[in-house]
């Protein structure tokens, strides 16, 4: 029998098919570029295209990470959604900010976003509930939704010969701005 690793360096990346990402043609906005890719994947039928990894730091500086899903993506950020006692909630009320990324695999696309947390009020948090799969009208007041609000923003996508295409998009004093990273280049 082959070795493990053997094993995982045969295993088939992405699908034969995969979108173009133009660095020259991504919207200003990421958050446009978020509604989008987040769009493509649910047409791919996806399980949970929505899912992502949310990632926040305990009292110590070590980083802690869960799936959320998220929840909708408007003028207050992306929003995602859990209970006021769980560890998360814990990491924002002592650090607010996290990183949110999300794998598109039938895309070959991942996303990467990064900025400060704002919890909701209470009516958004209330009505999210309410919405909730199995809502049995009981409110839990320990449930809220939060606001992650981008700094930067990475998108990147898969191509077959591994020269991923990746565009980083900071948060300015005059806006948002963009760039591709180069392969093996980073900014931060």
């Amino acid at each position: 029998m082959a070795s493990l690793r053997d094993r995982l360096r045969g295993l088939p990346a992405f699908p034969d098919d995969l979108p173009v990402l133009d660095p020259d043609a991504v919207p200003a906005d990421p958050l446009d570029l978020v509604r989008a890719w987040l769009e493509d994947a649910i047409v791919t039928g996806e399980r949970q295209p929505h899912a992502v990894t949310c990632t926040t730091i305990d009292d110590a500086g070590r980083p802690a990470s869960r799936t959320l899903v998220i929840k909708d993506v408007d003028e207050r950020g992306v929003l995602v959604a859990s209970s006021l006692s769980s560890r998360k909630a814990h990491h924002l009320a002592q650090r607010p900010y996290a990183t949110l990324h999300a794998f598109w695999r039938p895309l070959g696309r991942q996303l990467e976003l990064a900025g400060s947390v704002v919890e909701l009020d209470e009516a958004a948090s209330l009505a999210d509930w309410r919405e909730r799969p199995g809502y049995d009208g009981v409110d839990d007041p320990r449930w809220r939704v939060w606001a992650v609000q981008p700094d930067r923003v990475e998108a990147m996508q898969a191509t077959h010969d591994r020269r991923h295409v990746r565009v980083e998009y900071q948060r300015q004093r005059d806006g948002w701005h963009h760039w591709r990273l180069e392969q093996g280049v980073g900014r931060g």
